[in-house]
This record gives C-alpha cells, sequence and structure tokens, in this order.
C-alpha cells in the first residue's frame, strides 16, 4: 500500500469517493505489471519512499483504494489507509547483496493511463534525485472538463465501439502465450522505405504488424472484409487507413463520446466496455498500445537508467504494446499475445517483408 504525504490543509480529494470518467470506464479493468531492474542504484531504500510519498502527494487517487459507491458503480476511495479494498498503485522494491535493485510496479488502468505513469515517474525520480530542493509539480485533477456538451446528440455509435450491450458480451478465451520480438533501426529503415510516403514509426510497425498477425491467424479474407483489404494491400496503403483512423478520433468525436456517456447515464444504461478483459480473445482484432514516446525506459533515481525496463505479461490475446528498442535507437520492441497455435506461425514470418507492390 502506497501512502501520501500529508499535506496542510488536506488535499480536497482527501476522503473523497472519487468516481471514475467516462474514459476510465471504458478502459481495462485490471492491474498493469512493470518492472525496472537497476544494476546500482545510488538512494537509499529509505529516500525511495519519502520520494514516493511526496510524489504520490500530487496525485492523491493513487494513495486509495478500489471501492463501490452507493449506487454500486466502481470508484477509487481516496482514504490513504489500509482498508477494505484492492490499493490502485502497488510497489515493490527489492534489494541484492551484489548492489542491484528491481522495483516492481502494478498501477490499476482505470485510475491512470500511461501518460499520466509517465508524468508520475519522471516525478517520483525528480524527487529522490534533488530531495527537498524539488517542488512537486501539481497534476491537472478538475475533472469538470469532461463535461457533456449537448447529450442528446452523439455522432457517434460509441455503443458498439468503446462499449457493448448485454447481447453482445460473449467472451471467448484461449490458451495464450506472450511473446518478445526486437525490430532493428535497419528493420524500420528498410520498412518505412516500402510504404513510400513519409509516416510514423507507430504507423508503419502497426501496419506490419496488422498484415502479420492476421496472416497468422489464418483469419479467412472471405469472412472478414477487413481481413481481405489488410492480406491484399501494400503497406502503404495499411498505413494511410491507419492514419485515417487516427486523425477520426478529433474533438468533435471526444464531444461525441461525452454526450453519449451522459445520456446513458441519464437513461441508467449500466455501460460495459469493449476493452479485453483478462484472460479473453481478441481475434480477429488487435489492441494496441503505443509506449514510444513514453520515457519508461528513462527512469534515473540518481544511479542511472533501468536496465532492462520490463513488461512482464500481457493479460489478454491480441493486445500488443510497442516500445524503444534499448539496445539500437530508432528500433522497436513489440510485445505480443497470441493464441498459442497461432504463435509459430507468426514467428515463422514476423520478421519477413511483404512484397504487395502500391497501385
Amino acid at each position: 500500500m502506497v501512502k501520501a504525504v500529508v499535506s496542510t490543509p488536506p488535499h480536497p480529494l482527501a476522503g473523497e469517493m472519487v468516481p471514475p470518467t467516462l474514459f476510465d470506464r471504458a478502459t481495462f479493468d485490471l492491474l498493469v505489471p512493470l518492472v525496472f531492474v537497476y544494476p546500482a542504484l545510488t538512494p537509499s531504500n529509505e529516500a525511495l519512499k519519502v520520494g514516493l510519498s511526496r510524489a504520490v502527494a500530487a496525485y492523491p487517487r493513487l494513495a486509495g483504494r478500489l471501492a463501490v459507491d452507493q449506487r454500486g458503480r466502481r470508484c477509487i476511495h481516496v482514504n490513504n489507509e489500509e482498508t477494505t479494498g484492492a490499493a490502485v498503485l502497488q510497489i515493490k522494491l527489492t534489494r541484492y547483496s551484489c548492489g542491484g535493485v528491481v522495483i516492481g510496479l502494478a498501477f490499476h488502468h482505470k485510475v491512470m493511463d500511461g501518460t499520466a505513469l509517465d508524468d508520475f515517474l519522471s516525478t517520483w525520480a525528480m524527487v529522490v534525485r534533488q530531495g527537498t530542493d524539488f517542488t512537486v509539480p501539481s497534476p491537472y485533477l478538475d475533472q469538470g472538463i469532461l463535461t457533456a456538451v449537448d447529450p442528446t446528440t452523439p455522432v457517434f455509435d460509441h455503443g458498439s465501439i468503446e462499449f457493448k450491450g448485454p447481447s453482445d458480451a460473449l467472451v471467448r478465451t484461449c490458451n495464450r502465450k506472450t511473446i518478445k520480438l526486437s525490430f532493428t533501426s535497419e528493420f524500420m529503415a528498410e520498412l518505412k522505405a516500402r510504404v513510400g510516403a513519409p509516416c510514423t514509426t507507430f504507423q508503419c510497425m502497426l501496419a506490419h504488424m496488422w498484415k502479420k498477425t492476421t496472416q497468422a491467424r489464418g483469419v479467412k479474407p472471405e469472412e472478414f472484409t477487413q481481413a481481405r483489404d489488410v492480406l491484399s494491400s501494400s503497406y502503404g496503403r495499411v498505413v494511410c487507413a491507419i492514419r485515417e483512423a487516427v486523425e477520426g478520433v478529433d474533438g468533435d468525436y471526444i464531444r461525441s463520446f461525452l454526450d453519449f456517456g451522459a445520456m446513458a447515464d441519464a437513461e441508467g444504461q449500466e455501460l460495459m466496455a469493449t476493452a479485453p478483459a483478462a484472460g479473453t480473445m481478441c481475434c480477429p482484432n488487435l489492441e494496441v498500445d503505443s509506449w514510444l514516446r513514453f520515457g519508461y525506459h528513462q527512469v534515473d533515481f540518481g544511479g542511472g537508467v533501468p536496465s532492462p525496463f520490463l513488461f512482464p505479461g500481457i493479460p489478454a490475446e491480441g493486445i500488443m504494446v510497442l516500445w524503444p528498442f534499448l539496445l539500437d535507437k530508432g528500433g522497436v520492441d513489440v510485445m505480443i499475445a497470441l493464441a498459442e497455435d497461432h504463435v509459430m506461425p507468426f514467428q515463422q514470418i514476423c520478421y519477413s517483408f511483404d512484397t504487395i507492390p502500391e497501385v
């Protein structure tokens, strides 16, 4: 259990039952584990703990626990105490006789996303390195910005994109295996060249992985139009489709999303997220998370950056995570969970390029 330094006066959220935002309700309902391995860590255990408490004080939800409000909905009890409910941030430090240190961390995705975690880890490291000379910055915690504009006019079908109805609640499971791949900077340069147009690392890597996972899974093109399009299209065309999809999540889309949530709440609807639950299967879909711009691999408490930074496992089939290849600048590490019978065919083709020409 992580405790925050108690401020005077107390933080406005202290003791509150904080409801999740619509974005929180749409995301994964699970703890995300990370492991940081340091060959040597200069700060003492006490310095790390004090720095952690000061950092958590600026992020009061992280000192809370999962709870249920009077309506039976999941919320965060910002109590800073060891009571009932799972802690939303769990950290364990292990120091070895050789001088090495391992920091294991798990955070609940309904409380913090990757960007917030990146900011929090950076703050914790800065507090430890600079001590009392460092003033902890206050993150933006006002949820009022997420107010709906017109709850009667959602434009997009969020009831089947971010959320689903009870009739769509069929859950498929499988025996899965998590594998890690490393794509060198040379591979990435060749991949971008095959796209034939300016593109980001995320766009071209996702295009490549989308093609290879679709092929390895044995998805029948005649049954899934999107699979047929992905397999028969050039890298350039797949990248174009990815770019258009990302650009489509603009201000209008977010306003529609908030309007949908407000309307659903007014009608008493219980929203079920389409985000995959632990142990489930996404196939033929993919859930892709990019950590390419996060600084997890650069968290320095005063003795240098971690070597390595690890993501122990992926909770559901079809989830894929990208982050920088630490041993080769410009390269990309990919971790993906696939059904066991799809792993071998995927590994046989994942480092080969498609040769479909632009048309």
